[in-house]
């Protein structure tokens, strides 16, 4: 029996995953648990990286009081944050990237190049607070005194094993690597203000970077852990953990926000790609992981917060099953219900407004979100299939969002494929399959997916008999009228 970790941080949560794999078979259980999210210190949002560290330890520990005493470990976080660090030791916590600060750096960098040709040298979409903005923000003294910068799971990789390294699947998020040159770009890096030799050595999944300390084993009691660079972005290690078993297949990986995407064999970076948004991440094993950031579980999250938390989700599911969908056309995706102070009232202004009908209830809320959100899923599937220039037979949706039945039988319906559900845990097994490839246990991507879709259970969704391409071009026409009186 082989043993492996997987330590999966998120902005609120983290969590130690533990699978123990036997003759073609894997037993999957959380051993650990903790919370994560940032706050003000020195004038700035930042992310308590110790107390990660520590809740590691914690969790492997766990894993040794379980009669464990050799096993695997990867982890994966969220994106484009970093550590600074100097003589072995981090200078201050590292600061989040919702910290207000990134506009500076938004204005720094623009100075100096357009965003086509930053878009054209990286094929990463334009989001404030990629990692080159955030370098373009830091006060300079700050930038010159580190060593080493390293994002957020490579700093906690080095913290166990002492080594440094850049994982590519995140470091691809900074926006300073170069897809058709495979490495950082030197004017990027002179634009951002920091120096090449400030960077670590760049690596790909599966990288073996070194085993947890003795040290660290002595002083927590851990087993002996050997320390793999995975798929360390976790929308990377989700991409892995799609169960898809043919070439060309497209995935939304639902939580409070989705990417939809598909997976390409080289970066597609055109006028008309940065027009509608699409970002070129690197993914595991020589691949890309062509995608776009949508909302998604935000609106209904948002609603149960407005209710006071009164219906769990699955009784708002169960309301909205009584009521009609497609009663009203909203673009969820509006800039208005990024983050508006009421949720609700922001929908129901949106439906006056527009001459729609408001919504009022519980079960309407929720209908009205899930309706436009099939909706939006498939205005953009029409987008992706224009883009890389062939058709989808189905969807796989991930994550958490793929566990709401209403939702991906209105998703299918609407788009007129075939939605396969699940994993809902994708990230954390996305995670473990890097290691178990990496370890031997597995020899190929593809061969990983097949083995994660005989060991779970999946959900298939057919579409209904409905004139989805009408619908479709109402939802177009409407939402665009909404804009227009925007």
């Amino acid at each position: 029996m082989s043993v492996h970790v997987a330590l999966d941080i998120g902005a609120s949560s983290g969590r130690v995953i533990l699978a123990e794999y036997e003759d073609n078979h894997f037993e999957v259980s959380e051993v650990h648990r903790f919370k994560n999210g940032f706050h003000q210190v020195d004038g700035h949002d930042r992310w308590n990286i110790d107390d990660l560290f520590e809740n590691i330890l914690i969790g492997l520990a766990k894993v040794k009081e379980r009669g464990v005493e050799e096993c695997t470990l990867g982890i994966d976080t969220w994106a484009v944050d970093y550590v600074l660090v100097k003589d072995g030791e981090k200078l201050g916590h590292p600061i989040a990237y919702r910290d207000s600060r990134t506009q500076k750096g938004v204005e720094n960098v623009f100075s100096k190049i357009s965003k086509e040709d930053l878009y054209s040298k990286t094929g990463i979409q334009f989001l404030p607070f990629n990692t080159v903005f955030q370098y373009a923000s830091e006060e300079s003294d700050v930038l010159r005194r580190a060593e080493k910068s390293l994002l957020i799971p490579d700093y906690l990789a080095y913290q166990l094993t002492g080594v440094m390294v850049a994982e590519e699947t995140n470091a691809s998020t900074t926006q300073l690597l170069n897809p058709h040159h495979k490495t950082y770009d030197v004017e990027l890096l002179e634009i951002a203000g920091v120096a090449p030799h400030q960077l670590p050595e760049l690596v790909a999944a599966g990288t073996y970077i070194g085993d947890v300390t003795e040290e660290l084993r002595a002083a927590y009691k851990l087993p002996v852990t050997h320390v793999y660079a995975v798929a360390t972005h976790d929308t990377a290690s989700a991409v892995v953990g799609v169960p898809a078993t043919n070439e060309h297949f497209a995935y939304i990986s639902s939580g409070t926000w989705s990417l939809i995407g598909t997976e390409l064999r080289e970066p597609l970076i055109t006028a008309e790609t940065q027009k509608q948004n699409y970002t070129n991440e690197w993914g595991a094993y020589e691949t890309i992981r062509f995608l776009k950031n949508i909302t998604s579980m935000w609106s209904i999250q948002e609603i149960a917060r407005m209710l006071d938390y009164q219906y769990s989700y699955q009784e708002m599911a169960e309301a909205a099953k009584e009521v009609a969908p497609f009663e009203q056309f909203v673009d969820l995706n509006d800039e208005r219900f990024t983050n508006p102070q009421n949720m609700i009232e922001e929908i129901q202004a949106y439906c006056t407004e527009t001459n729609q009908k408001v919504p009022e209830t519980v079960g309407e809320l929720t209908m009205c979100v899930y309706s436009n959100l099939a909706l939006l899923y498939a205005y953009e599937l029409e987008h992706l299939e224009r883009l890389v220039g062939h058709s989808f037979d189905a969807i796989h949706i991930v994550g958490g969002g793929s566990n709401v039945t209403l939702l991906n039988q209105l998703t299918a319906t609407v788009t007129g494929k075939t939605v396969v559900a699940g994993p809902g845990e994708a990230t954390a097994l996305g995670n473990l399959l890097v290691q178990m490839i990496a370890d031997g246990k597995l020899k190929s991507l593809q061969q990983a997916r097949q083995f994660l879709r005989e060991q779970i259970e999946l959900n298939t969704f057919e579409p209904e008999a409905i004139e989805h391409k009408q619908l479709l071009q109402q939802w177009k026409q409407q939402t665009e009228r909404g804009k227009n009186n925007g």
